[in-house]
């Protein structure tokens, strides 16, 4: 405990940060960027993608300060024609080390290959090989390598008893739904199954749409019962707020904010507890649910006291769908089951 608040207090590690956040606004010229922007509903196929799309995504490596060496993280975010934001996380990534406590986010620009990060005694230079950062002197104290993460639980089959919802050898208990050249399923979607207690495992895929921002970028949602809202948007490097991906919709923010960059596969797993009424309909008990975005616990136990925005059912003593919203941006699932439990309404 007490070498972490020493690295808190670091006023190495405020340079570090500084180092990986200042970027240099000059020299910028839209001729050396050579992309093409607008991405509408945003793109689904990594072939489309423009130039930025190499420098985007994450980051881990160590540097060197006065109290050895440490880990470092970073999320660098393309922003369309050129423009990046970056994200840096003392102490290691989110969910890998990141104590929630401190980041830091600077507005940059691309020339030709790299972005240059200028800081007054560390400089950090991020080319499509990762981030190298050096001290005043020129000397290498430390270097990034991108990372592309994996959910543990991605792949995860069925077990006995489980629906499977949708699954890329054919199974789609989605009536009347959208499926891509690919054979995933697309957003706009409606189980047949109904259901009461449940767990769920379900897969996305954030389309990739640099020249949007906020809730332009991907969204979805995912509704258990059709009533409560888990939200799916391309909220990566955000703050994580109740609106971002993993948010229970204005009712909980994520414990965490685990959304990995778009077009990487990511994971929900859910643990749901419907409402409980008397026999007079009476609500008696509020919905709960549990959620692990890529397998890390986000959410645990959660009363949701209402239906959710835009939600297509009430809520009522009755068992709900699985629906994937079309808000007119493109999102991609497959492998999707839901375990039913055993519940007392």
């Amino acid at each position: 405990m007490k070498t972490l608040f020493l690295l808190h207090r670091s006023h190495g590690l405020n340079l570090l940060t500084t180092a990986l956040l200042l970027a240099a606004g000059t020299g910028f010229s839209t001729d050396s960027v050579g992309i093409t922007s607008c991405y509408a509903a945003g793109e689904t196929d990594v072939t489309k993608v423009d130039d930025d799309f190499a420098l985007q995504g994450e980051y881990r490596g160590e540097v060197t300060i006065e109290e050895g060496k440490i880990p470092v993280g970073a999320q660098v975010i393309a922003r369309g024609k050129g423009k990046f934001r970056l994200v840096g996380y003392p102490l290691g990534l989110p969910g890998e080390g990141w104590d929630s406590t401190r980041k830091h986010e600077v507005e940059g620009s691309r020339t030709g290959d790299q972005v240059t990060f200028q800081g007054e005694e560390f400089t950090g230079i991020l080319t499509a090989a990762g981030i190298t950062v050096t001290n005043s002197d020129g000397n290498k104290i430390g270097e990034l390598k991108r990372v592309i993460r994996k959910s543990p639980t991605l792949g995860t089959q069925p077990p006995e008893g489980a629906v499977v919802l949708f699954d890329e050898k054919g199974t789609n208990r989605f009536p009347g739904s959208k499926i891509s050249p690919e054979g995933w399923l697309m957003q706009g979607a409606t189980s047949e199954p109904t259901f009461d207690d449940f767990s769920l495992h379900l897969e996305f895929m954030l389309s990739y749409a640099p020249d949007k921002q906020g809730q332009g970028r991907s969204n979805s949602g995912l509704y258990l019962q059709g009533r409560y809202e888990v939200q799916i948007l391309d909220s990566f490097g955000l703050e994580g707020k109740d609106n971002e991906c993993g948010g229970i919709y204005t009712v909980s923010a994520p414990a965490v904010n685990m959304c990995f960059p778009p077009l990487q596969w990511q994971t929900y797993d859910v643990d749901f507890t419907a409402a409980r009424f008397d026999e007079t309909g009476k609500k008696l008990e509020d919905a709960k649910v549990t959620i692990r975005h890529n397998g890390t616990l986000i959410h645990k136990e959660i009363k949701v006291p209402k239906a959710t925005t835009a939600a297509p059912l009430p809520v009522k003593p009755t068992p709900g769908p699985i629906f994937l919203q079309d808000h007119g941006d493109q999102v991609r699932f497959r492998n999707i089951w839901v375990l039913p439990k055993s519940s007392t309404r």
